[in-house]
């Protein structure tokens, strides 16, 4: 399937027009009755809010439209979609959600209940905003701030966990290629032998030992019992594949290597959920309180604009980077001037400015990490792990141009250097099998499909000959065990390219993590100016700087956010004891 057929496809299952023609009974609750007219409703999407409006007449949903949003190409069909599904069954006790698209069919869910509860005269409960305390807060709601909440909650203290966008997640959610550990419990079940120093060694050369030893080895030896701690919340971790810059196999992932943040994310909302976390969405953070130069609570604005404060004995920062703030990354980084990004909206970088007061130290600012393989356009990352899996990368004469398993700054200013200033991630069926995570990119019709090599080269525009060529050379190099163009390992290349159909992405660099941030110690402890820890304060994820140096591996954000996120709330305990 090409490209333009695949999006064709994935526009017929949902595109149908904001038709009044059809309309049937509300089944929500027969008891409550609607008034007619047009009601608006809001829901919050991945973006933003969606917000639509239904027509209501004679108790019925005659019509359904959306009004506005800011969700990606790929999940606008998913908003018409669930509207369809408002306007045949009424207010659903359950809906269908698309594939990929899963937080913007339930935003629509929302925003369709908030404007029949509207069209019933339910005028919805009042905002929280009174004072309030807790033993500790934290502020935000990604894989770094879930996994402190947790952790708090499990030790029976009270924990308010503050989340600015609508939705839980942050950029962990688009997280795909998994959590990076090694000596765990599944690579011994796997066979796969790891150490947590060629770990350490691993990081310290991707980052050109820019990092901090001391987080980068605390990093390492706590991600297999975090790992651990992962899956008894019911995180699936049991594969285990390879991502560029990585010595052996350990980045762990769900089964089938499917992403980990579309499956870790709700696993742990659940569980923060069922732990007794106080998770307040919509909840923006405007400081932090400072009293006799210690951290004791946070300014919080609510969806309206009412502010409130909660105060606390230890404040946890993990608002994540600032990648999708395009001024702060010129500021520290001019010439990424006019790039796409991969990350979500709420990454500003706001919490730099809650910390001044403290004389909070700031470390590595500059160093930004563009990633190789972004669909041009729409944001859409396409995993690592493709490229582990066996994918190659051509550019728009068909031929390869580095080693695919080339640290991401190396790979993006490669990439940068060819024709158009993209390539092409190229891959066959038996690729395609080998990583469930493939299989999104199917359904989002990305991918451009063609029966041979030679057919694939056409559908692309680039040299039928030089394709097959390419293809038939990179076999070789398998079969040998022997990349001599661009030193590909024996271990990077598992498979040939040889079972048809083939496939192609255009793939480009975009911004995609911040490397820098507010430096900690390995306590999670906040470093003012002269390194002495901030009372109080502490921080984990991408907000912090120092652990990835120049250049993030794969995997390692997940494992980063994950196991300092725990020490954090570890750290916050002994304090406030």
């Amino acid at each position: 399937m090409n490209k333009k057929k695949g999006m064709l496809f994935a526009f017929i299952g949902f595109a149908v027009a904001a038709s009044c023609a059809l309309a049937f009974i509300i089944n929500a609750n027969k008891s409550v009755s609607y008034s007619d007219g047009i009601w608006n409703g809001t829901g919050d999407g991945r973006n933003g809010p969606i917000e639509i409006s239904v027509t209501i007449e004679n108790g019925k949903i005659v019509c359904a439209d959306i009004l506005s949003e800011s969700e990606t190409d790929f999940a606008k069909p998913a908003i018409r979609a669930v509207l369809d599904q408002a306007v045949a069954k009424g207010l659903m006790n359950s809906f269908d959600a698309v594939s990929g698209a899963t937080i913007s069919s339930k935003a629509t869910f929302d925003a369709v209940r908030n404007a029949l509860n509207a069209a019933s005269g339910k005028t919805g409960s009042e905002e929280e905003v009174k004072d309030t305390s807790c033993d500790i807060v934290v502020v935000g709601a990604g894989g770094a701030g879930l996994s402190s909440a947790i952790k708090i909650s499990q030790e029976n203290r009270k924990v308010i966990l503050l989340e600015k966008m609508g939705v839980a997640g942050g950029n962990t959610i688009s997280a795909t290629g998994g959590l990076n550990a090694a000596e765990t419990r599944i690579q011994k079940e796997l066979g796969i032998e790891d150490t947590k120093e060629q770990f350490f060694k691993d990081t310290m050369k991707g980052g050109y030992n820019l990092n901090i030893p001391e987080l980068v080895k605390n990093m390492t030896e706590k991600a297999p019992e975090t790992v651990e701690w992962l899956m008894e919340l019911g995180v699936d971790l049991s594969d285990v594949g390879k991502m560029a810059g990585s010595t052996n196999s350990r980045t762990h992932r769900p089964k089938g290597g499917a992403s980990i943040g579309a499956h870790m994310i709700p696993v742990l909302e659940e569980a923060a959920k069922n732990s007794g976390v106080d998770l307040r969405k919509n909840s923006k953070v405007v400081d932090i309180i400072s009293e006799n130069g210690k951290a004791a609570g946070v300014i919080v604005e609510t969806k309206n604009g009412k502010q409130y404060k909660i105060m606390a004995k230890a404040v946890i920062i993990a608002t994540g980077g600032f990648g999708a703030n395009p001024e702060m990354v010129v500021k520290y980084k001019s010439n990424l001037d006019g790039f796409g990004t991969t990350n979500h909206k709420g990454a500003t970088g706001d919490a730099f400015a809650w910390v001044e007061k403290f004389n909070a130290q700031l470390i590595q600012m500059d160093q930004i990490q563009t990633h190789p393989t972004v669909v041009p356009g729409n944001g859409i990352m396409i995993t690592e792990a493709v490229r582990g899996n066996g994918a190659i990368m051509v550019n728009r004469e068909g031929n390869r141009f580095g080693s695919e398993m080339a640290t991401r700054d190396v790979m993006s200013a490669a990439v940068l250097s060819q024709t158009g200033k993209t390539a092409y991630l190229v891959f066959d069926t038996s690729v395609r099998k080998s990583l469930k995570a493939i299989e999104g990119y199917v359904k989002k019709g990305l991918l451009t499909e063609g029966e041979t090599p030679e057919a694939l080269a056409e559908k692309l525009g680039m040299p039928k000959e030089a394709l097959a060529q390419t293809i038939a050379k990179y076999n070789k190099y398998v079969q040998d065990g022997n990349d001599p163009e661009f030193g590909r390992k024996a271990s990077e290349m598992p498979r040939q390219l040889n079972e048809a159909p083939y496939f192609a992405v255009e793939v480009g660099p975009a911004i995609h993590h911040t490397m820098g941030g507010i430096k900690i110690n390995e306590k999670a402890e906040v470093l003012d100016a002269k390194d002495n820890a901030i009372p109080g304060l502490y921080a984990a994820g991408e907000v912090t700087g120092g652990i990835h140096g120049g250049n993030r591996l794969g995997g390692n954000a997940v494992a980063d956010i994950c196991v300092y996120g725990k020490i954090a709330a570890e750290s916050a305990l002994k304090y406030i004891e």
